[in-house]
């Protein structure tokens, strides 16, 4: 294959429209200046080793906390221009909202246990932003319990990175 052939198929590749490998900003400054082209971006996505300080204080962590561990347990995401960052930690979410006003994990509950007072996070999920209870063996919203960003994710989840 001729040099030439090679070229104009990466070029009629490009000119296709397909996606090319995205490049991930490598760190703080880089990531700002992506979040504010992007405007909002609802990927969620591993931090770079160099926002680790940041997240720490941000969530309230131990500096002696391994930044190995802090990187795996949390993401960003832009929002607004905005770097938001999300800390997985006990049982949250980190995932956009589940805001449906029906469940089939409670349906399920619901059906072996028909009148349960509460229907736990196990079975309806921890992205659920509704409390739920059995009524008659049917699930039945009790109320709202989370708060969603203009993204739709669950807003007491995430926080702002202050630079």
């Amino acid at each position: 294959m001729s040099r030439r052939s090679v070229l104009l198929g990466m070029l009629a590749l490009v000119a296709s429209g397909a996606p090319m490998a995205e490049i991930l900003p490598a760190n703080a400054r880089d990531l700002q200046a992506y979040c504010a082209r992007a405007g909002d971006d609802d990927r969620t996505r591993p931090i770079p080793a160099s926002v680790v300080a940041a997240a720490r204080r941000v969530f309230g962590s131990s500096a002696d906390e391994p930044a190995a561990l802090m990187r795996k347990s949390t993401v960003y995401r832009c929002m607004s221009g905005e770097i938001w960052l999300c800390n997985y930690g006990a049982n949250l979410s980190c995932g956009k909202a589940d805001a449906s006003r029906t469940s089939t994990g409670a349906a399920a509950f619901c059906k072996q246990n028909p009148s349960a007072e509460s229907v736990p996070m196990a079975a309806t999920g921890h992205d659920t932003i509704y409390e739920w209870k059995c009524v008659g063996g049917q699930p039945q919203i009790v109320e709202q319990i989370q708060k969603l960003d203009p993204r739709g994710f669950i807003s007491d989840n995430w926080k702002r990175l202050e630079q």
